[in-house]
């Protein structure tokens, strides 16, 4: 149930605010007099691109400490603005495919026979040699 590239097309052309503000971090003298930091903010809800399955599930796992109905991703890693919006866009359709991404359920195992006698060998044999420092 990963986003197609129709879909993450879709989702990056129409559907994506952005806000630029001033960053610290790499720069130089241009910290103080460029905006670079670059904030974007997807409207789950509103959203054409998703279905409502997809929609939900992204609600359910994205956390409740952002505007509801809405994924906000932020980056201000790289000195320009433009590269700032790439790697915004990119950590945002990585952040949606991992909510998307199907849980795959553990198969419980159970222990080999000889993995088991192993184990006791091993738990024997340390045993005997911790016995063995002690003085009578």
């Amino acid at each position: 149930m990963m986003l197609t590239e129709e879909q993450k097309k879709k989702i990056l052309k129409h559907e994506l605010s952005y806000q630029t503000s001033r960053s610290g971090g790499k720069g130089g003298q241009n910290v103080n007099k460029v905006e670079t930091k670059v904030t974007i903010t997807f409207d789950v809800t509103a959203s054409i691109a998703l279905t409502a399955e997809q929609k939900q599930i992204v609600l359910e796992k994205r956390g409740s400490l952002q505007q509801p109905g809405s994924v906000q991703i932020s980056s201000s890693n790289n000195r320009t603005q433009l590269a700032n919006k790439i790697d915004a866009q990119q950590k945002l359709l990585n952040l949606i495919n991992k909510f998307l991404k199907p849980k795959i359920k553990r198969i419980a195992t159970k222990a080999s026979k000889s993995s088991i006698k192993r184990k006791l060998r091993n738990k024997k044999l340390n045993s005997e040699k911790k016995e063995r420092r002690k003085k009578f």
